[in-house]
């Protein structure tokens, strides 16, 4: 199992220094490298007998990969001996940022969609490195050490669980200081068995045989209130970022004010206004976490929809839907009951708000209609309704089931 937890860091003015020269250095490998895989591209792209007469046509020309611009690095060490201060790990994944990026952009998923095209990157826009490697050890303390860097201040709010190991580091430079990013890998064994036995696949959380599957909930999420689970429980929404809209009006006014580019009076208004972008966001993470924990706690299974939230994000209610910040939510859930031994369930919203939970008739209604009435009888909210369709959805649904078998298996 890998999870990841973050902490502050609290550096020197020296090391402070260095580490923003290593973004500013790395930042314009990565451009570099980027330019050449571009170069490659529009060369390439098409083959010799496409291509217009009115046009050059150009050598073919050996295609820029991981391994090869790896292996250049040596000639720009050469060239500029500050590269040679950068841990050459740190280095090397720059260049596989380089490589992940471009091969969106080429390669098309299992869906069939293609990343956009890649940009180049501003000072404020690269804003981490990652040691690839980094030995176990490396908290002894109250400091972490960073090789090339030295021992570094860091605030261990919670310590490093047992059986996890450190297996990456992410140095990160926030708006409001540097923080480290610890990727942590451990091994889970089943709980009925022994300590000593044999692991199972670790990258697969473990689920607690002792589920209870009459302790299930169907949550529906929303607008109105943030979500509504199938016992009538109401979580409102809280709408952080339309709550401080003015506040982001005045700080955006403010640097718009300042028009000359690099002046410390623009510097410090950006850094209010990054400041203020932050708050919100944690904030909206903050609460996501808290319902998240509450739902976990309460319920065995956790029932919600498969939502195709990139896409509702492109209509009208786009601003309230990235305010209410859906997909960040689902994904903590998910999370948090992944490692307290639970079950999470997503099921297909096609009809949840306009099929009956009793009777199962279809009762359309608009957007603006917040109540449902059928005439079997049965009257309740709207959100209310979908998030008993959507528990109804989750009971036989194939993670469900499998569990049920393996459940009786134990037992057997």
């Amino acid at each position: 199992m890998e999870i990841a937890y973050q902490y502050r860091l609290r550096p020197t003015k020296s090391q402070e220094t260095q580490m923003e020269t290593w973004l500013n250095l790395l930042r314009m490998q990565y451009n570099y490298r980027l330019a050449e895989r571009f170069k490659w591209w529009d060369e390439n792209r098409c083959p010799i007998n496409a291509c217009p007469l009115v046009c050059s046509i150009a050598p073919p020309t050996e295609q820029p990969e991981y391994y090869g611009q790896k292996r250049d690095l040596v000639q720009t060490k050469a060239k500029f001996p500050e590269y040679t201060d950068i841990y050459s790990g740190v280095l090397q994944d720059c260049i596989g940022r380089v490589e992940k990026t471009f091969d969106r952009f080429l390669k098309a998923d299992s869906s069939g969609r293609r990343s956009g095209r890649p940009r180049f990157k501003q000072r404020s826009r690269y804003r981490s490195f990652t040691y690839p490697q980094i030995k176990a050890s490396c908290v002894k303390g109250k400091h972490i050490t960073l090789p090339k860097i030295g021992d570094v201040k860091v605030i261990l709010h919670r310590p490093i669980p047992d059986g996890f190991v450190i297996k990456t580091c992410t140095v990160v430079h926030k708006a409001d200081g540097w923080y480290v990013t610890l990727s942590l890998h451990g091994t889970c064994f089943k709980s009925a068995e022994p300590p000593n036995a044999v692991p199972q696949d670790d990258t697969v959380p473990t689920v607690s045989p002792d589920v209870n599957q009459e302790n299930a909930v169907g949550i529906d999420v929303g607008l109105k209130d943030f979500l509504v689970t199938s016992d009538n429980e109401v979580v409102p929404i809280p709408q952080f970022a339309r709550s401080s809209e003015k506040r982001r009006k005045l700080l955006n006014k403010a640097l718009s004010r300042k028009p000359k580019k690099g002046t410390k009076r623009r510097q410090k208004a950006g850094k209010r206004l990054s400041k203020h972008y932050q708050k919100v966001a944690r904030q909206r993470k903050d609460f996501h976490y808290k319902v998240a924990n509450w739902l976990v706690r309460k319920y065995d299974i956790i029932a919600h929809e498969d939502l195709n939230i990139k896409g509702l994000a492109r209509t009208r209610l786009s601003k309230s839907i990235l305010d209410a910040g859906w997909g960040e939510f689902l994904t903590i859930v998910i999370r948090k009951a992944a490692s307290a031994g639970g079950i999470t369930v997503a099921v297909n919203p096609n009809g949840t708000t306009q099929q009956c939970s009793s009777c199962g008739h279809k009762v359309p209604k608009d957007l603006s209609v917040r109540w449902h009435s059928c005439l079997c009888g049965v009257s309740l909210s709207r959100d209310h309704n979908a998030a008993i369709n959507v528990l109804n959805s989750a009971e036989g649904h194939p993670v469900l089931k499998a569990h049920r078998l393996l459940r009786v298996s134990r037992n057997g």
